[in-house]
């Protein structure tokens, strides 16, 4: 169940939202697929495959309802269950995101997110997504942490607010418009993995999922290079530029990920 809360209920809200209760965020949680949940590199999917299952059940009850709303302890917690982490044992990136209250907003609404395509393929979902902590006097404005499990091992850094459009498409998911993130070398929490010369903003990244559960990512870092760069995620975390030697269907699944994809965005509401 999803409960409507005024806005003043919600600290740093701009239009009132629907609380995601524990137990429904829990049921998406429980959906992912077959990967490990706790490495690093695979975050970026878990998130994703959440995002889109809670905007469909909400997008069912009510196409036009308010944003979603997902709080840090519930989060976490749901976490802790589906994977059997302890806040001592949970991934650093999973720790600091509770430490320092990270928040998540998820505008489901179409019409909020893109204007109406023209010729190209109408994604599936779209939503605004905005993650992001209150700030507090003495507090940090941003906050990096280390993955040394990882390969590569990982330097990620989250700004105080993150936001980012979020497209799911047939054949793809697509992150475009991103602000606050960044890293060296990186997989952040929107699957970008490649090693980065220097620190590289995020700023597009688009995957998809192979028939044999291998993740296909295409980044662009606005830093550091302009032209896209393949990454290759396996289930358990492992990862590798480019795609695997001899798999042609893995080279045409990278030729469709870098197709344009023809989307005007609305500006943001809420």
């Amino acid at each position: 169940m999803v409960h409507v809360v005024h806005p003043l209920a919600v600290s740093a809200q701009t239009c009132e939202v629907q609380v995601v209760s524990r137990a429904e965020l829990l049921r998406a949680m429980r959906l992912h697929g077959n990967y490990n949940l706790v490495a690093t590199p695979n975050l970026a999917r878990f998130q994703t495959d959440v995002f889109l299952q809670l905007a469909r059940w909400a997008r069912s009850r009510s196409p036009q309802g308010d944003p979603l709303f997902v709080g840090p302890e519930d989060w976490f917690q749901g976490y802790a269950e589906v994977t059997g982490v302890t806040r001592e044992t949970a991934p650093e990136a999973i720790r600091r995101a509770l430490e320092v209250g990270q928040l998540t907003q998820l505008d489901y609404r179409t019409d909020h997110v893109i204007e109406e395509p023209g010729d190209g393929p109408k994604p599936l979902n779209a939503m605004n997504v905005r993650i992001w902590w209150e700030p507090i006097p003495s507090g940090p404005s941003k906050y990096s942490y280390r993955d040394t499990i990882s390969t590569p091992n990982l330097s990620v850094t989250n700004q105080q607010m993150i936001t980012f459009r979020l497209l799911e498409f047939d054949d793809k998911i697509v992150y475009d418009q991103v602000r606050g993130l960044s890293g060296r070398p990186t997989t952040g929490l929107l699957g970008l993995l490649f090693r980065l010369i220097g620190e590289g903003e995020v700023v597009e990244s688009r995957m998809t999922i192979s028939t044999d559960g291998l993740q296909i990512v295409v980044a662009r870092s606005k830093k550091v290079f302009t032209v896209p760069v393949t990454a290759t995620v396996h289930p358990d975390g492992r990862g590798e530029k480019g795609v695997p030697d001899g798999r042609a269907d893995l080279e045409a699944i990278e030729g469709r990920l870098r197709r344009p994809v023809p989307v005007r965005y609305v500006p943001y509401a809420c």
